[in-house]
């Protein structure tokens, strides 16, 4: 298959749709309605879409990802009224959410109606949704007129791509158009609640917190069991990234977590036991291990959360260029988008994770 790169330049250089962009966003719009794949930059990560009402797409989504088949996705629409033909019907504390954080990073889990396959829900009797705040997305989604089913644009396993560079090196020859709209702003998926019992269950950590979930509804959600570990063999996951290894760069990661102190030291002790290992770090712990003599790469400054999350999935993508046997990375506190972080941390080291002691 040809793909076709199509760069919104006047979007890159100023963060505004010119009309030349337009045109182009529209080309792309016109594939996704006529059954086309085409990988789209949004506030979080980079999306793969492709028409969520057809299982064709749905397939072939899987397929260019290398995806299994019981993996939901993530239904994408552009505005809030373009979810209850989708849906068997909102609940309060889901009309409260939508008009609180749509759109925006927030994925919420519905009953499906009849409009969206199971091929779509990975088997499942509810669907994910969002609404985003990006305006490339948005826009696109828009002039597809149609709702867009969109996991992560990345090779099943990988970490989640953030820029147009990485949709290429993952996905060229897979899919028929990679929109490219510059690099993502918050760069870790959206924060999925599940609202289909009587208490929201957070499915995956985003920016979107469970704190200000708790602020809007006046429920704390409860946190699924697939975010202190592994789906056993034979479960169903709920939502995407729940079960199968992801995130996870080429070498094996080992998460260092513990007092930072404590940690910064371990992982001394550790790089030091290994010829080819590669740390990735906070900036402060960058400079504490500069002495070491190992490549260190820096995901920003301890506590800037923000900063943090969006250049996690870029550095553990730049670990696959060294011939490295390990990657030790350092672990951070878990309140507010620090639980986002260390669920893609914790994920792409498989669950392996070292407590660091005082």
């Amino acid at each position: 298959m040809e793909t076709r790169i199509i760069v919104l330049d006047d979007f890159k250089k100023n963060g505004i749709i010119s009309e030349n962009d337009l045109v182009k966003i529209g080309e792309a719009a016109a594939v996704l309605r006529n059954g086309g794949l085409v990988a789209f930059p949004t506030e979080t990560v980079y999306g793969l879409g492709g028409d969520a009402r057809t299982e064709s797409a749905s397939e072939r989504i899987y397929a260019a990802k290398g995806r299994p088949s019981d993996n939901p996705l993530i239904v994408h629409i552009s505005k809030k009224d373009e979810i209850y033909p989708l849906i068997k019907g909102a609940t309060a504390m889901g009309e409260a959410l939508m008009d609180t954080y749509w759109p925006g990073p927030l994925t919420l889990v519905f009953p499906k109606s009849d409009v969206i396959p199971k091929t779509t829900t990975g088997g499942l009797d509810t669907v994910a949704v969002r609404c985003p705040e990006h305006p490339v997305a948005n826009k696109l989604i828009e002039l597809a007129g149609v709702p867009v089913a969109a996991p992560s644009a990345n090779r099943s396993g990988r970490p989640s791509t953030t820029r147009a560079e990485h949709c290429i090196e993952d996905l060229m020859g897979r899919v028929d158009v990679i929109l490219d709209g510059g690099p993502c702003e918050i760069g870790v998926e959206s924060t999925i609640v599940d609202l289909t019992g009587e208490t929201p269950m957070l499915l995956r950590p985003g920016a979107v917190t469970a704190e200000m979930i708790k602020e809007t509804i006046g429920l704390d959600p409860v946190k699924d069991k697939a975010l202190t570990g592994p789906l056993k063999e034979g479960e169903r996951p709920k939502a995407p990234g729940m079960k199968y290894r992801h995130y996870a760069p080429k070498a094996p990661l080992v998460l260092v977590t513990g007092e930072k102190r404590a940690v910064w030291d371990k992982i001394r002790e550790m790089s030091l036991e290994r010829e080819n290992a590669e740390i990735i770090c906070s900036r402060e712990c960058a400079e504490y291990l500069e002495d070491t003599g190992k490549k260190i790469r820096v995901l920003g400054a301890y506590g800037n959360e923000d900063e943090i999350a969006r250049s996690l999935f870029a550095v553990l993508r730049e670990t696959d260029s060294d011939e490295i046997d390990m990657i030790i990375a350092e672990g951070f506190s878990e309140n507010d988008l620090g639980l986002a972080i260390m669920n893609r941390l914790k994920k792409a080291a498989g669950w392996t994770i070292i407590k660091a002691s005082s």
